[in-house]
């Protein structure tokens, strides 16, 4: 079952449960895959890392806005992101620890022959690639920059 399909799935069991807070994130999420889709063209096919990239910006961006509701003292949208967030985390694989994160990267590393910070671009390139939805962007930044510079 495809990411779309599940989410498809989920939005019609958030309906009869009543749940808001999920309805909410989860059309959120069809409504950002029916653009993207709209956008590539009329018969158009998500594939299963355009999905997961949607779903990751979704995230990203709650997380962001909880921030920013936080530091204004807003609780009430605070907890509404924090929530929506927390659902549409679920479709997400799961995350690395930072050891298999540190594995993964002194592989690419190695591979790619990577020497310096110079490199970092090269490295940066496949690892995202490599990792796209296993490991958040910063981590892997932090990780090759943490390996390239000593």
């Amino acid at each position: 079952m495809s990411l779309t399909e599940k989410i498809a799935s989920d939005l019609m069991n958030a309906m009869k449960a009543k749940d808001k807070v999920a309805l909410e994130a989860i059309r959120a999420a069809k409504t950002a895959f029916v653009l993207a889709r709209s956008e590539k063209g009329a018969d158009a096919v998500l594939s299963a890392e355009d999905e997961l990239k949607i779903i990751q910006k979704l995230v990203k961006q709650r997380r962001e806005s909880a921030a920013i509701y936080k530091e204004q003292n807003r609780p009430d949208l605070y907890e509404k992101e924090v929530i929506e967030a927390d659902v549409l985390e679920k479709y997400l694989p799961a995350k690395m620890s930072e050891e298999e994160l540190s594995v993964i990267i002194k592989g690419i590393v190695e591979r790619i022959g990577a020497k310096s910070l110079a490199d970092m671009g090269k490295v940066m390139g496949v690892a995202t690639k490599e990792l796209a939805g296993k490991a958040d962007g910063k981590e892997i930044s932090a990780k090759v920059k943490q390996l390239l510079g000593t």
